[in-house]
């Protein structure tokens, strides 16, 4: 029998007594709940100003109070669920990779990488993508399996992801080994030549007897990545399958030709050898939802599609939630946009790729945001046709491995470095007085994080309401402000 609890110096646990125990046990709960109310009341602000004299800084804290006396508020209702988020970041592209393999000494490479795919201090990208054979940022055109002009190779005999040893597969590697989580999406520029009317990997369109062997490519292709460790979390057929570019790899694809490979080759092939492997349709501009839109309207296609895919080179964003409420069983990805030298204000650039790429996206339903080269050097490359002036997220100069963080990379780091993946859209208010919004809900640790991007000229201040309760803020002119809190 266990004996009943005693007060020092009395023996005996009297009525008084207990009274007095009850009070101190009642103010130690209160004390403790009072501390961490206090610590859950409080926001922490994160900010990048147009004018740079804040990048991905840590701004003052507000508090949480009841009520809410500004006249512009935005409302956060985390009741209100959306999509699950893969996450954010940028291609892998030949030209990425070389630049960071070889431009770069092991320690730079090192921190460099962790930066960029490691958790906070880091961004935390959970993203890419890579190209399958070579884009405009190759340093030469390539596919898997080249043959002699006239010479085809219909059972793949030749097939080699060699090209991708020395720098593509290590820096993706190295980036899995930062963050096992990484997500990697893969898109041809072209199938190999000699499966395509021009019988080079330049312009033309893929030939019907090359159905079976260009399904058979993309699987090796998904089977070599897998052996080296690297799983191809998803697939697209074709990069802007409506462009057919004069000096770079490319290929026209039309709707009923996708829908053709997708239902009778592709997707019966994935679902059999690779069926964990997502197939994301169109890999091309907003001006043209029609397109996609004919894909999933073919029944045997519609149901190895898992989504679709788009770039930012044409049309208005809002067309991804048309065709999401169309179709709201498909998943959305956006996956290229790219700044460069053809807009050259640093301010207008930040307030753009936020309001538009991160915010304008994820509000569009999409599930993963990409941009394009993850890294370019000082002079824009190297490339190989296409693109001349196109901006890497990061700058490497390649004489002596600087590093210079673009307007793309802050954009990106106020959603990937607080928006983790597993995380889940939740609603809030936007378009208010210039100020645009996202909200999101991590699913580790139930944190809330808001994006809000200040496209005023001047300060603007607003009050963030959720429930019953409000924290104030004033944003600098041409801002963008991450808030997080618990």
């Amino acid at each position: 029998m266990t004996a009943s609890p005693a007060l020092p110096g009395d023996g005996q646990l009297r009525p008084s007594s207990l009274k007095s125990l009850f009070k101190i046990m009642l103010l130690g709960a209160f004390g403790a709940a009072l501390h961490t109310s206090a610590q859950a009341q409080i926001v922490q602000a994160w900010i990048t100003t147009g004018d740079q004299t804040q990048l991905l800084a840590r701004g003052a804290d507000s508090r949480f109070h009841s009520g809410a006396t500004a006249a512009t508020i935005i409302e956060v209702d985390p009741r209100q669920r959306f999509q699950e988020m893969v996450g954010f970041g940028a291609a892998i592209t030949d030209s990425s990779a070389w630049l960071i393999q070889n431009k770069l000494n092991p320690q730079q490479r090192a921190d460099l990488l962790k930066e960029l795919f490691g958790q906070s201090p880091g961004v935390g990208f959970s993203f890419t993508r890579l190209t399958i054979g070579a884009s405009d940022f190759s340093r030469r055109h390539y596919s898997f399996d080249d043959m002699p002009p006239g010479q085809i190779d219909p059972t793949l005999q030749h097939f080699s992801i060699d090209p991708n040893r020395a720098d593509v597969l290590p820096v993706t590697k190295a980036a899995l080994a930062i963050n096992p989580k990484l997500r990697v999406m893969a898109s041809p520029w072209s199938a190999p030549g000699w499966m395509k009317s021009t019988d080079s990997l330049i312009q033309g369109t893929l030939k019907p007897e090359a159905f079976a062997p260009f399904a058979g490519y993309l699987s090796r292709y998904i089977s070599a990545y897998e052996k080296e460790g690297v799983p191809i979390f998803a697939l697209t057929l074709q990069n802007e399958p409506h462009f057919e570019p004069k000096d770079y790899p490319g290929m026209r694809v039309d709707p009923a030709k996708r829908a053709a490979f997708i239902g009778g080759y592709l997707g019966p092939l994935l679902a059999k050898e690779h069926p964990h492997t997502k197939i994301l349709d169109w890999d091309h501009n907003w001006d043209e939802p029609w397109s996609p839109a004919e894909v999933l309207k073919d029944p045997v296609a519609n149901k190895y599609v898992s989504g679709v895919a788009w770039h930012c080179y044409g049309g208005d964003v809002r067309v991804q939630s048309a065709l999401h409420d169309r179709w709201p069983d498909k998943e959305t990805y956006f996956t290229e946009c790219s700044g460069g030298k053809w807009a050259p204000v640093w301010s207008d650039n930040l307030q753009h790729f936020a309001r538009t790429l991160v915010i304008g996206t994820t509000r569009g339903w999409a599930k993963g945001v990409l941009l394009w080269n993850l890294a370019l050097d000082e002079n824009d490359g190297p490339y190989l046709g296409g693109c001349k002036e196109c901006r890497g997220v990061v700058t490497i100069d390649s004489r002596d491995g600087k590093i210079t963080r673009n307007e793309e990379y802050y954009a990106l780091a106020h959603a990937s470095r607080f928006v983790r993946q597993g995380a889940r859209r939740i609603a809030s208010t936007s378009g208010y007085d210039q100020l645009d919004t996202v909200a999101f809900r991590n699913a580790d640790d139930g944190s809330l994080a808001l994006l809000v991007v200040n496209s005023a000229k001047a300060p603007r201040q607003f009050a963030v309401r959720i429930g019953q309760r409000s924290f104030d803020y004033t944003l600098p002119a041409a801002s963008v402000a991450t808030f997080t809190w618990k």
